[in-house]
């Protein structure tokens, strides 16, 4: 059977006046003249920075949140790095906090591009032990912290996407495969993963794309609280088909997709960053 679909040839060469082949020119910023809200940065090591940091380095306006004194002396200076011209407390818990964030990104940008989306809580007593002995608060904590959180920043968005968007969450294995000591913490992602789908489907005929990126284990302050931690990271660098463990700039580099219009017919995805640890079964 032929191939119904026309004949496609690519672009010839670009060449300079005698013919001769000269380089193609190197693609502008991707996110240029783009704002976006970037939710959960900790440290210079956290995983939502280093989408910020490639997303400013690609022309975007970066909006930075964060919860307590402690983490405001650390999120400054990275505001700063980026010329964040938003910088606002949030707990994710306090509806208050959240209206006066989405209000002051109105008063000061009228619209939002993107948001990213990278929290996440368990109670340490919960990450330990068995699944099956989760306290009734820590289970409604985690989920409310980790999952329904998204879908509460995404309806503040909303309104501010009219030209549409894009929202990426950040999600791990442990929502599919039963990891060792991440326990509640997976049943969270696994509710943050449904999530980014359905969001996907109401938010879609309005241009906003909602994904998620499913990264392989990498050593943050949020990793921290996982008990085993390090032999995570030795399990995966050995059974990755790469052989090496992920850094937040390959996370980072794949959350500047997932928000430029590379992306523009991906929606509802979980993709995985983790050297390909994800398709082993050894």
């Amino acid at each position: 059977m032929s191939d119904p679909r026309p004949e496609t040839t690519d672009p010839p060469a670009p060449s300079d006046a005698a013919g001769r082949p000269t380089p193609r020119t190197a693609p502008g910023p991707l996110l240029a003249g783009r704002r976006g809200l970037v939710v959960g940065v900790a440290n210079e090591r956290s995983i939502a920075w280093g989408i910020a940091r490639h997303a400013a380095e690609h022309g975007a306006q970066i909006a930075l949140t964060f919860q307590g004194e402690a983490l405001e002396r650390r999120v400054r200076p990275l505001a700063e790095r980026v010329a964040s011209p938003i910088v606002e407390p949030l707990d994710v818990t306090r509806p208050e906090q959240i209206d006066a964030l989405f209000a002051r990104i109105a008063e000061e940008w009228g619209a939002l591009d993107f948001l990213v989306h990278s929290i996440a809580f368990a109670d340490r007593d919960d990450l330990s032990g068995r699944t099956i002995d989760t306290s009734r608060a820590g289970f409604l904590k985690a989920l409310e912290i980790s999952a329904y959180s998204l879908i509460v920043l995404a309806r503040a968005a909303e309104p501010l996407m009219s030209a549409g968007g894009s929202v990426i969450a950040m999600t791990y294995l442990g929502s599919v495969k039963a990891v060792p000591n991440y326990n509640v913490m997976g049943i969270a992602k696994a509710a943050l993963e449904a999530t980014v789908r359905y969001l996907a489907l109401d938010l879609g005929e309005k241009g906003v794309r909602v994904n998620a990126i499913s990264a392989g284990p990498i050593k943050t302050l949020a990793a921290a609280g996982v008990s085993g931690l390090r032999g995570m990271l030795g399990q995966a660098a050995g059974r990755s088909p790469l052989k090496r463990n992920v850094s937040t700039d390959d996370v980072g580099t794949a959350g500047l997709y997932l928000l430029s219009d590379l992306s523009a017919g991906v929606t509802g995805e979980i993709h995985y960053v983790d050297a390909g640890f994800n398709i082993t079964a050894w």
